[in-house]
C-alpha cells in the first residue's frame, strides 16, 4: 500500500493499482503528495494544473477532482492507514504516514547511506533507493512548468544518488560496476559534468585511460557547441589527474551527512528547485526566473544562481554543472557557492505563502533541523530481562560458553539448543548477566517467538526495536529489512555489544539480526538445531539436555525454598527429579504446587506424579506447563512427523531405529529415517548411539494423546534389507 511518484503517478492498493482517471487528477494528487501534510491553496493548485491559463470554472473542476480522489482513497482502504484528504479553509491538505510515499523512502535511504561507515552498507542502501524508481518521475501528469520543475528536481535527486552509488562502488574496488552504472547514465545526460568526471575516474581505475580522455574531449566539444562554455572545475580536475598519471585513491567523497531539509517540499516551478541531499544544483539559464537562494547559515551570503536555482523551460537539468563562460576566467559565482556549501534553495509553491494558503511567496526553508540519526553520545542499551532465580547445575554448558569466548576472537555466535522447558533461556540469561563486563557498550535481547503459539517475530520488527534501543529516532528507522539490517550493523561496527536472540524459529529468522562487528557476541536459543546457521555462519552449538538427578533435585529445592529435613539426597526429592525427567520447567511447576501449601508434603507430591495419567495435568500452572510447551513444538511439525511421534509413543520398547519406526508407522525406511531426524532436530526425541532414538517419559505421555493410531501395515521389506524383529504394536 503506497503512493508512487518515482515513475508513473500511482496509488498501489492491496488489490492492485487504483485507477486515478484523467491527467489533471493525477497531477492534483502529485501536487498534494509533494507537499504532504501541508495545506495547499486552490490558487496554487490552479497555477500548477493550468500554468497561468485556467478555465473559467477552475475552482469547481478542482473540487470535483478532490471529491473523486477522496472516494478513491476510501475505496482502496487507505483511510485505515491514516490517509486523509482534508479541507482547511481555502486549501487542501493530504495527510499520510511518511513511509507510504516512495519519495520519502527514497530520501530516507539516501540520507542513511550518507551516515554509513562501511561502503558496502552505503551501496546497499543506495541500490535500494534507486530500485524505487520505475521510470521518469511524475509520469502521466500535465506538462505545465510547475510539474516539469518538480520532475526535474526529483530527477536531479536520482542522478546525485547514482553518482553516490558509483562512489561507493569505487570505495569497494568494484570499478567495473561503477563504469557500467555511469556509462548508462552518461548516454542520457551527456552534459552532466559531475557524472562524466566520475565515469572518467572509474575508467582510469579500470586501466582504461584512453577511454577516459575520450569522454573528456567529447564532453568538452558538446559544452562548447551547445552551451558555449568550457568544462567546469570538477571535469578539469579529473582530466588533469589522468593526464598527470597521478594515482587515484578513490578519495572523491560524495557520501556524507546531508544538509538539513524539510520533508516533502519539492519545488513546483516559481522558486529554487529542491535538490537531493548533498546535491549540487544547476545554475539558472539565461531568461530563467531568478530567485535568491537562502543563506547557508548565519551571515552566509547567498550565491546567485547557486544550487537549486530554477531551470528555464526546455533547458537540460544536467547542463554545464560547474561550467563557466568561455570568455571568462576562474570559477563562476555558482561554483564558489557550491564549493563553500552556500546557496541552499528556497522551496516554493505557486500562489502559496509559507503556510501554503496565501498569495504567491517563497516558503523559506526555515531553521536547520537537528541532525538526523542517533543523538550525540552513544546510547547504551540494557535490554536483558532479570537473571533467573533458583538456577542450578549447567556447569558443563557454562564451561562450553566460556571456551567459545576464549577460542573465537571475532564475532562469536553461540547456539543453545534443547527441548521445550529444558532451561535454555535461563542458561542464556545466567551467562549474559555474569558476562556483561566484556560488553560495556550494552546488551540487546529479543524474544523471537519461534515457538510461542503464534507467528514468529519478523526480523524487521526486531531490527526496529534494536535500532530504537541504540538511539535511532523513530522517524529515521528505515523501512525494509535490508536497509534496517545495514544500519544496525553500522551502529555496532565499533562497539562491544552482547546480543541475545531467544526462542529462534529457524536460521533465516536469525541471520538479519547478526551483528557484523568483530567484538560483538551473539547468543541464540532455539528448540531446533539450526544446522543452517552452523553451516553458513560458523555458529558454535552447545546442546542443553535434561538435568541429572542430583542437579534436578537441587533445582527443585532452590525453587521450593527452605523446608526442614529436605536435601538433595532425600529419597522423595530424588524421585520427583526422576518423574520430572530432569526438565527444569517441570521441576519449577512441581515446586510451585507445594509453595504456600505447608500441609502438603514432598512425599505426597511424588506419589501423585507417579500416576502417569495425571502427571502432565499436575505439571501445569495457569498459562504455562509441560504440555503447553510441547504443544507449541509439535505444532511446527508436518503431519507425517506428528503421526510418527504418536506411533513412537506407543512403542513397547524404550528405543527404536528407522526399521522399527517404519513398521510402526507404515512407511518406508528412508521416510522413517528422515522423520526421526526431524524429530531429533526439534528435540522431541533424543538420539542415543548410532541410529537409535528414545523418548523421554513426559514427551511419551504427551505424544500418546496426539491421536489414536490404528493398525499400520508394515511395508514389504526390500530384498537387500534383512528383516528385523519389530516391537509388538497391538497396544
Amino acid at each position: 500500500m503506497e503512493f508512487q511518484l518515482l515513475g508513473p503517478v500511482t496509488v498501489a492498493g492491496g488489490s492492485g493499482s487504483v485507477p486515478l482517471g484523467p491527467a489533471k487528477r493525477s497531477s492534483l494528487l502529485a501536487a498534494l503528495l509533494l507537499r504532504a501534510g501541508t495545506p495547499v491553496s486552490v490558487d496554487a493548485l490552479t497555477e500548477t494544473l493550468w500554468d497561468g491559463e485556467p478555465p473559467m470554472h477552475a475552482r469547481t473542476v478542482i473540487q470535483g477532482h478532490i471529491s473523486r480522489l477522496r472516494a478513491l482513497l476510501v475505496e482502496a482502504g487507505l483511510d485505515a492507514y491514516g490517509v486523509e484528504l482534508a479541507t482547511q479553509g481555502g486549501a487542501y491538505s493530504l495527510q499520510l504516514p511518511e513511509t507510504l510515499l516512495d519519495v520519502n523512502r527514497f530520501e530516507d535511504l539516501v540520507t542513511l547511506a550518507g551516515r554509513q561507515r562501511e561502503a558496502s552498507d552505503a551501496a546497499l542502501m543506495l541500490r535500494e533507493a534507486l530500485a524505487l524508481w520505475n521510470g521518469p518521475a511524475l509520469t502521466g501528469t500535465v506538462a505545465t512548468e510547475p510539474m516539469l520543475a518538480a520532475a526535474r528536481s526529483l530527477e536531479e535527486s536520482r542522478l546525485v544518488t547514482v553518482e553516490q552509488l558509483a562512489d561507493a562502488y569505487g570505495r569497494l574496488g568494484s570499478h567495473g560496476q561503477a563504469v557500467g552504472l555511469l556509462t548508462a547514465e552518461s548516454v542520457q545526460h551527456p552534459l552532466r559534468e559531475s557524472l562524466v568526471a566520475a565515469l572518467m575516474r572509474a575508467l582510469q581505475r579500470c586501466g582504461r585511460q584512453s577511454e577516459a580522455l575520450e569522454y573528456f574531449n567529447r564532453t568538452r566539444e558538446l559544452l562548447a557547441e551547445e552551451l558555449g562554455v568550457d568544462p567546469g572545475k570538477k571535469l578539469r580536475r579529473a582530466y588533469e589527474e589522468i593526464l598527470a598519471g597521478e594515482p587515484d585513491t578513490g578519495a572523491h567523497p560524495m557520501l556524507g551527512n546531508p544538509p538539513p531539509r524539510r520533508r516533502g517540499r519539492y519545488d513546483l516551478g516559481l522558486g529554487g528547485a529542491k535538490t537531493a541531499p548533498g546535491a549540487p544544483g544547476a545554475p539558472a539559464s539565461p531568461g530563467a526566473p531568478a530567485f535568491p537562494a537562502a543563506p547557508a547559515g548565519p551571515g552566509g551570503p547567498a550565491a546567485p544562481g547557486g544550487p537549486g536555482a530554477p531551470v528555464a523551460p526546455g533547458a537540460p537539468a544536467q547542463a554545464a554543472e560547474g561550467s563557466r563562460p568561455v570568455q571568462r576566467g576562474g570559477p563562476s559565482p555558482a561554483e564558489r557557492g557550491r564549493e563553500s556549501g552556500e546557496g541552499r534553495a528556497r522551496l516554493t509553491m505557486p500562489g502559496a505563502d509559507s503556510r501554503g494558503t496565501g498569495p504567491a511567496a517563497t516558503a523559506p526553508a526555515g531553521p536547520a533541523a537537528p541532525a538526523a540519526g542517533p543523538p550525540p553520545g552513544p546510547v547504551i542499551p540494557r535490554l536483558l530481562p532479570r537473571a533467573p532465580r533458583a538456577f542450578a547445575g549447567r556447569e558443563e554448558q557454562l564451561a562450553a560458553l566460556k571456551a567459545v569466548l576464549v577460542e573465537e576472537t571475532e564475532a562469536p555466535i553461540v547456539l543453545l539448543t534443547g527441548a521445550a522447558g529444558v532451561g535454555k533461556t535461563a542458561l542464556a540469561l545466567q551467562w549474559a548477566h555474569h558476562h556483561a563486563a566484556p560488553h560495556p557498550d550494552g546488551q540487546l535481547f529479543a524474544d523471537l517467538r519461534g515457538f510461542s503459539g503464534g507467528a514468529p517475530a519478523h526480523p524487521e520488527r526486531i531490527l526496529r526495536e534494536f535500532l530504537l534501543a541504540l538511539g535511532v529516532r523513530q522517524q529515521e528507522v528505515p523501512a525494509g529489512i535490508e536497509p534496517a539490517a545495514a544500519l544496525y550493523r553500522s551502529l555496532l561496527a565499533e562497539r562491544r555489544v552482547l546480543v541475545v536472540l531467544d526462542n529462534a524459529h529457524d536460521s533465516a529468522q536469525v541471520r538479519p539480526l547478526l551483528p557484523g562487528a568483530p567484538h560483538c557476541t551473539t547468543l541464540i536459543t532455539s528448540r531446533n538445531r539450526l544446522d543452517g546457521l552452523v553451516a553458513s555462519d560458523c555458529a558454535r552449538p552447545v546442546p542443553v539436555g535434561m538435568l541429572g538427578e542430583r542437579d534436578g533435585a537441587e533445582l527443585f529445592l532452590r525453587a521450593l525454598g527452605q523446608r526442614p529435613g529436605l536435601d538433595a539426597d532425600s529419597v522423595d526429592v530424588r524421585r520427583i527429579a526422576r518423574l520430572c525427567d530432569g526438565l527444569p520447567l517441570a521441576l519449577r511447576i512441581a515446586a510451585a504446587r507445594l509453595i504456600g501449601r505447608p500441609q502438603r508434603t514432598v512425599a505426597g507430591l511424588a506419589a501423585e506424579l507417579a500416576d502417569g495419567e495425571q502427571r502432565l495435568a499436575l505439571l501445569s500452572a495457569e498459562d504455562t506447563g509441560v504440555a503447553a510447551a510441547l504443544r507449541t513444538s509439535v505444532a511446527q511439525l508436518p503431519g507425517s512427523d506428528t503421526r510418527l511421534l504418536a506411533w513412537l509413543a506407543h512403542a513397547s520398547t524404550p528405543d527404536v531405529d528407522a526399521h522399527a519406526a517404519s513398521s510402526l508407522a507404515g512407511m518406508d525406511v528412508a521416510a522413517a529415517h528422515q522423520g526421526l531426524d526431524r524429530l531429533a532436530a526439534a528435540h522431541l526425541i533424543q538420539e542415543e548411539g548410532s541410529g537409535r532414538y528414545v523418548l523421554h517419559d513426559l514427551v511419551r505421555l504427551f505424544a500418546r494423546g496426539l491421536e489414536a493410531p490404528g493398525p499400520a501395515a508394515a511395508p514389504r521389506p526390500r530384498a537387500e534389507e534383512p528383516r528385523r524383529s519389530v516391537p509388538d504394536s497391538s497396544m
